[in-house]
């Protein structure tokens, strides 16, 4: 990378009722060797402590480390927006040239950032770069691993989604990807007419924009929780509206990929078993909580 280039990173959080993992969270964007980076959290209007969790992190950071190049800034929304509202947001608020939002329960290898920023200054044909994802529970004990598309560098990104329709969603979770502005301002935001894989549409629609890059080192951290959306459907009674979200994403990518309808119909009927397959996993490895 260019010592000439320090382009900013906008690492955003969308929260809501987040306040007993947050702070775990706020401590792996703080905490990257990348420098130059703006915080944005953005809480859904909490019902618990999280707003005030937030704040008080700023106040002690900021008193911590006076000279830190590393910025936070939180926001409220004055009213409940939901998930897809309030995910694009936290995007909206973002000035970096570099974007990547992050559930607030989730983490980072504190390297990162830093190999990301890399990638995308040394490959300018290259739209996102994503990296495999650790699993870990609520006491943060990891709990098996999910790689992305089996390429590794850069990778058309069509080819990418092409695989993911017919096998699993290689593309999330969204603290996987660090991905450009210029492409987020092309594709657009989160579809508020997905409900359960609002990000899977979106990060199918950065793939498809160009090429992406794939490193095949678990350096993120992604919590499974029965309470989430991955909880919800794979372990609780949100499947039949997952199913049928799956069906109309891709039904809009075959527009794109140029898929036949008994291409439409194989991807959920293979969606199906993968559900049920990963409600299994869900059962065996997460408990449930207290």
């Amino acid at each position: 990378m260019s010592e000439l280039r320090n382009p900013q990173v906008s690492i955003c959080i969308p929260a809501y009722n987040n306040a007993d993992y947050i702070v775990e969270t706020l401590d792996t964007v703080m905490n990257q060797t990348y420098d130059n980076i703006e915080l944005v959290v953005v809480d859904d209007g909490s019902k618990d402590d999280t707003w005030n969790v937030i704040n008080k992190y700023k106040e002690d950071y900021e008193a911590k480390n006076p000279d830190s190049t590393k910025s936070i800034h939180p926001y409220k929304n004055e009213k409940n927006l939901g998930m897809a509202g309030n995910w694009n947001r936290a995007l909206e608020l973002c000035q970096g040239e570099y974007l990547k939002l992050i559930c607030a329960d989730d983490l980072m290898d504190a390297a990162l950032t830093e190999r990301e920023v890399k990638i995308l200054e040394e490959h300018p044909e290259v739209v996102c770069v994503s990296s495999d994802t650790q699993f870990i529970d609520l006491y943060g004990n990891k709990k098996g691993q999910y790689k992305r598309y089996r390429k590794s560098g850069v990778v058309d990104g069509r080819e990418a989604v092409r695989s993911c329709v017919f096998t699993r969603d290689k593309l999330g979770a969204p603290v996987a990807n660090l991905f450009r502005r210029s492409v987020y301002e092309e594709v657009g935001g989160f579809d508020p007419g997905f409900i359960y894989i609002i990000d899977y549409d979106f990060y199918m629609r950065v793939y498809c924009a160009g090429s992406v890059y794939i490193i095949h080192e678990p350096l993120n951290f992604f919590r499974l929780r029965n309470d989430s959306n991955t909880g919800q459907v794979l372990g609780g009674d949100k499947g039949a509206i997952y199913i049928g979200e799956h069906r109309r994403l891709i039904t809009k990518v075959s527009k794109v990929l140029g898929l036949k309808s008994w291409q439409i119909e194989l991807s959920v009927m293979i969606r199906r078993l993968l559900s049920f397959a990963g409600n299994i996993y869900l059962k065996l490895t997460v408990p449930k909580e207290a």
